[in-house]
């Protein structure tokens, strides 16, 4: 199946029910005037000779016209090739990287992305979203136009999706996402949170990111539900996004929900209507989830998943954890996935026994361009996620963080997330990251990273000492230095790369 064609089933079974909205603009269209905006970008598209397999480089903030792109991309059996904004400055690499024949922008990024484009030449043509500019077509203008659009190629095995992993442990790749794969992965995402036809589901995070398709975009298309997405989050928009909307989901990550629940204790309630949150991106807090099951009676499902992925590794379901339960597991595989924990010969281990995450069962169709970087990723069938984990005997995966930011302390393995989670259950402690950092006697010194609440007054000894008996590890070992807020990437990560640099001496 085509990632399109859930819009086409959809106008077909309920043409005028809601299908997109943009809360910023106050911009919608129901599932009928969904396709026809996805016609009318493709017949701009074609227009410029994009043809099947040639990449169109969105470069914009989140918004109804990136939506109405990227269907138009798709439409054409075209690659939408997603850069996020806030790599303005690298600009120049990412479109070296996927090499497009049309870039869709928005008029703040002309500049840059005109003279990025001017060093390739295949690039046909820009399109701005807010019309002409200097060197840019009026992509408005051109959809208004209705111009012709080719047959669609209905090639299911074909990439349709381009975006960017999070570089944290290299050069970010283009991984690239075929449709039949990832759609059969959100349907099944769809029937885990129990979404239904007329649901409304909120994603405020970046449309750059493979999150928002498979988390907020296909799962509400596969039901006929409603996904909307804003530019501009902030807690107190945020809430009354979701109130106007009457939304029964919002796709964040947890630093975004933990804004909300700021808002929600503020205004005395959570937002009227809201029946989950689904968070991804990085870790969950085991108390940010307990907190919204406690204070707002709300279940945060979290997922675990990666840009190579096009779905999920595992993710949990629309219930509250009992008290009692163990906040730290996720869920288990969807039903499409086959996930298993390796040890370092790469042979499954036992339940409850520490690995490497790997899945097999739809996932990227490769790194654009980078045919050795794939082949090493995806040996012998299975993605290597990179990640260490447990799958424990009711199947349920959690997560101990990423192979490449285990600290060898002394000898002995510490798992960041320990730390991190013990310190983030500490009165007054907003949040917190651990890094490793080499010393020139040839050891270790883990170095924790911590924000405070307004009311807060702990220094870092006290924080420290608090660490006694919480985790597994020796505190006198650790550096504690307290922060005004801790770097962050575009997709909502806390930046460890920073944080190391920070940490140097």
């Amino acid at each position: 199946m085509l990632m399109h064609q859930l819009l086409l089933d959809g106008a077909a079974r309920r043409p005028d029910a809601p299908c997109l909205r943009w809360t910023d603009r106050e911009r919608a269209l129901d599932y009928q005037g969904a396709v026809a905006a996805m016609e009318a970008a493709a017949g701009a598209l074609a227009e410029v000779g994009v043809q099947a397999g040639d990449r169109v480089t969105i470069f914009a903030h989140n918004g109804l016209d990136y939506v109405v792109s990227m269907l138009g991309c798709w439409r054409l059996g075209a690659i939408a090739a997603l850069v996020n904004v806030n790599f303005i400055d690298e600009l120049d690499g990412y479109l070296g990287d996927h090499t497009p024949t049309a870039v869709v922008l928005t008029h703040d990024a002309l500049g840059p992305v005109r003279a990025a484009a001017a060093k390739l030449p295949g690039v046909r043509a820009l399109l701005c979203m807010d019309g002409a500019m200097e060197g840019a077509l009026s992509l408005p203008e051109m959809m208004a136009a209705h111009l012709p659009v080719p047959p669609d190629p209905w090639d299911e095995t074909a990439v349709a999706h381009l975006s960017y992993t999070s570089g944290t442990t290299g050069r970010p790749k283009g991984a690239c996402l075929a449709h039949e794969p990832t759609v059969r992965a959100c349907r099944c995402i769809a029937e885990r949170l129990r979404l239904q036809a007329g649901d409304v589901s909120l994603g405020p995070t970046a449309l750059s990111s493979s999150y928002q398709l498979v988390g907020n975009l296909l799962p509400a298309l596969a039901v006929g539900a409603s996904a909307h997405v804003m530019t501009r989050w902030s807690p107190a928009a945020g809430w009354e996004a979701l109130e106007a909307a009457g939304a029964n989901m919002i796709v964040g990550n947890p630093v975004l929900l933990a804004d909300l629940l700021a808002e929600a204790r503020h205004r005395g309630r959570p937002p009227a209507g809201l029946r989950l949150a689904l968070t991804g991106g990085a870790p969950l807090p085991p108390q940010l989830k307990a907190a919204w099951r406690d204070e707002l009676g709300l279940p945060i499902v979290e997922s675990y998943g990666q840009s190579e992925l096009g779905g999920f590794v595992a993710l949990g379901f629309p219930e509250l954890v009992p008290e009692g339960g163990d906040l730290r597991r996720i869920g288990p595989p969807p039903p499409d996935k086959e996930v298993r924990i390796a040890g370092p010969d790469d042979r499954a281990l036992p339940p409850g026994e520490v690995g490497e995450v790997q899945l097999r069962g739809g996932f990227m169709a490769g790194y654009f361009g980078r045919p050795e970087a794939t082949a090493e990723a995806t040996a012998g069938g299975w993605l290597r996620t990179g990640d260490l984990g447990l799958i424990d005997a009711d199947g349920h995966v959690t997560l101990h963080g990423r192979i490449a930011e285990v600290i060898d302390v002394d000898g002995v393995r510490w798992f960041p997330r320990d730390v991190e989670e013990a310190l983030g259950a500490v009165p007054g402690v907003a949040m917190a990251a651990l890094v490793g950092l080499p010393e020139a006697s040839g050891r270790t010194r883990p170095v924790a990273f911590v924000t405070l609440l307004p009311e807060a007054d702990h220094g870092p000894e006290t924080l420290a000492a608090a660490l006694e008996g919480r985790t597994p590890h020796d505190p006198a070992a650790m550096e504690v230095r307290i922060l005004p807020a801790l770097p962050m990437t575009p997709t909502g990560k806390i930046s460890k790369a920073r944080l190391r640099a920070m940490a140097a001496p």
